[in-house]
């Protein structure tokens, strides 16, 4: 995922193009109340194995992400450009790449420790 955000980046650099600031902040906003509720309920397995770790990760940064397209949305609707909405997908882009190596880290570690007697 965060690779392709990061090729998806890069192309509408190339490419540009300005979303529409109004459908970002609505899908944003909706978004953002389902996976902070989602999030909360998952928050109590944040430090569980690799399976339910991944699952809280995913939530804590979609949230996130929900936060930056808003912020998006803001920064094209106030510039009528669309470098907002570039800066916030590299970040996501950023933000995906490090939550999948987080979940990998924990993977390898559980697949690497003794197995239970």
């Amino acid at each position: 995922f965060g690779l392709w955000v990061a090729g998806d980046t890069v192309w509408r650099l190339l490419h540009g193009g300005v979303p529409e600031a109004t459908v970002m902040g609505a899908v944003g906003a909706a978004a953002l109340v389902a996976n902070l509720v989602t999030a909360a309920m998952l928050y109590a397995f944040r430090a569980g194995d690799s399976n339910k770790r991944s699952v809280w990760i995913w939530s804590r940064n979609d949230a996130i992400g929900n936060l930056a397209v808003l912020a998006a949305a803001l920064g094209v609707f106030g510039t009528g450009a669309g470098w907002p909405d570039l800066v916030v997908a590299a970040i996501m882009s950023g933000l995906a790449l490090w939550g999948a190596t987080q979940i990998l880290r924990a993977a390898l570690g559980e697949l690497r420790a003794p197995a239970p007697a």
